[in-house]
């Protein structure tokens, strides 16, 4: 039993592909996170022969993520699609700010930062691991 209290709410959960049990790449996730949004790594839990991560849990800009290395094993070896129909969106105060420390980190333009008709200002990045991520915050200018 643990003092910590329930969480409520959704909390995404990535896997990430690409590792091997040599070599996982949900920790080079985790420093791209740390990098390029600010994330701090709350739990870290490695499989017990190799480096594959088996669950790690991030706090970014209040929330959580949690992630783990894919393990091809579990599904007879077969390959994980690539992600798709998931958009991660991080509410900043500044836009702009958040979206050039991700750029600067490695993220990719997806859909161009910008005001949008809706009153905010938002665009969309996409990972080194495949995913998207938004970034909204207060129009400008």
């Amino acid at each position: 039993m643990t003092d910590e209290p329930i969480r409520s709410g959704i909390t995404a959960h990535i896997t990430i592909v690409g590792g091997t049990k040599e070599k996982s790449k949900a920790k080079d996730a985790i420093a791209f996170y740390k990098a390029a949004f600010g994330a701090d790594v709350l739990f870290e839990n490695s499989e017990e022969a190799g480096d594959r991560l088996m669950h790690g849990t991030l706090a970014i800009n209040g929330s959580i993520l949690m992630l783990n290395d894919d393990f091809p094993e579990m599904r007879d070896g077969k390959p994980m699609a690539p992600p798709s129909g998931c958009t991660l969106t991080l509410e900043v105060g500044d836009a702009d700010a958040a979206w050039q420390r991700a750029c600067d980190a490695g993220a990719q333009v997806h859909f161009p930062l910008d005001n949008q008709f809706w009153g905010g200002r938002y665009g969309q990045l996409r990972d080194p691991f495949g995913y998207i991520w938004a970034i909204s915050g207060p129009e400008t200018g």
